[in-house]
C-alpha cells in the first residue's frame, strides 16, 4: 500500500505543511498539489465542493506524492466511508464534542475488527494498491477538529480514544467556544491561550496537534509553537490574495482609474 507520508510523519513527531481546498475544480487541485505542499485537504463543509467534485480532485491530487485529505460535512458514517472510498488518506471530522464522537469517526474510518467500515474501497486501491484493505487501517489519519465549548471541556477525554491521530484547531468557531467574534488568526491572547492548551493536551496523549491558518505569519507562528499540520491557506484565499496585490500594484504604477461597469 502507498503510504501515507504525513501520517508517519506525525508519529516521527516531525511537521508537516499543508492547504484548503475550497474551489470546486480539479484543475486548481493539480496546479496546488504541484506546488509540493505535504497534504491538500478538499473542504465539503464549508468550500463550494460535493462529492463528484470531490472524487475529480482527489485524482488530480493523485498525480503527486501530496496526500490527499477531505474534511467531511459532518460526523456520519456514509460520507466519512465514501471520501476514504474515493481515495482519501485521511478524513477531516468537524465539531467533535466528545468521545463518543471521535470514537464514531475512528469507527466509521477503520475497517473491522478497529471499527465498521464497510469493505468496497472502489477507486481507493487504483491509488493505494491493490493490498489496500489489509493495511488501511494503519495508514488513513483520523483527524478530529477540536472547536466548540463542549469539545474543551471534554479535551483529555477525545484525545484519549484510540485511532485519533490529530486534533485539528477551528480558530473561528473557537472563538465562538469562547464568547468571541469569529475570527481566523486570532491575536487574543485568551484564544491563543486555549490553542496551546489543546497543544499541550495533544502532547500528553501522543495525538498530532494541528491548526488552521490564513496566514503566513499565523502559519510560522504555530509552526514555531510545534504544531504538526499546519494550513498555509486555501486556493481561494491565495488566488484572491495574488490577484489583489497585483492589481492594486498595477493601479498604483499607471494611475489607471477603477472601470466601473455601466448602469
Amino acid at each position: 500500500m502507498r503510504p501515507n507520508t504525513t501520517l508517519r510523519a506525525w508519529r516521527e513527531g516531525k511537521q508537516t505543511v499543508g492547504a484548503w481546498m475550497a474551489n470546486p475544480d480539479a484543475h486548481s487541485a493539480e496546479i496546488m498539489a504541484h506546488v509540493g505542499f505535504d497534504w491538500l485537504c478538499v473542504d465539503m463543509q464549508h468550500g463550494l465542493i460535493d462529492y463528484s467534485d470531490a472524487q475529480h480532485m482527489l485524482r488530480a491530487i493523485s498525480t503527486t506524492s501530496t496526500i490527499p485529505f477531505v474534511r467531511v460535512p459532518w460526523n456520519e458514517p456514509a460520507i466519512i466511508m465514501k471520501v476514504l472510498d474515493a481515495g482519501a488518506y485521511g478524513v477531516v471530522v468537524p465539531l467533535i464534542n466528545n468521545a463518543e464522537e471521535a470514537r464514531r469517526a475512528v469507527w466509521a474510518a477503520k475497517y473491522p475488527p478497529a471499527g465498521g467500515r464497510s469493505a468496497g474501497p472502489a477507486r481507493a486501491t487504483l491509488y493505494a494498491g491493490a493490498d489496500y484493505q489489509t493495511y488501511a487501517n494503519d495508514e488513513i489519519a483520523v483527524i478530529g477538529m477540536i472547536e466548540t465549548k463542549e469539545g474543551i471541556e471534554n479535551l483529555n477525554e477525545i484525545l484519549a480514544v484510540p485511532g485519533l491521530d490529530c486534533a485539528y484547531i477551528g480558530p473561528s468557531d473557537l472563538a465562538y467556544a469562547l464568547d468571541m467574534a469569529p475570527t481566523g488568526d486570532n491575536v487574543d491572547e485568551r484564544h491563543q491561550a486555549m490553542c496551546m492548551k489543546i497543544y499541550d493536551a495533544c502532547r500528553r496523549h501522543g495525538v498530532a496537534p494541528g491548526m488552521h491558518t490564513g496566514s503566513l505569519e499565523f502559519t510560522k507562528k504555530w509552526l514555531e509553537a510545534g504544531f504538526q499540520m499546519v494550513t498555509l491557506g486555501s486556493d481561494m484565499g491565495f488566488m484572491r490574495a495574488k490577484a489583489a496585490s497585483d492589481l492594486g500594484t498595477a493601479r498604483g504604477d499607471t494611475g489607471t482609474p477603477r472601470v466601473e461597469p455601466e448602469a
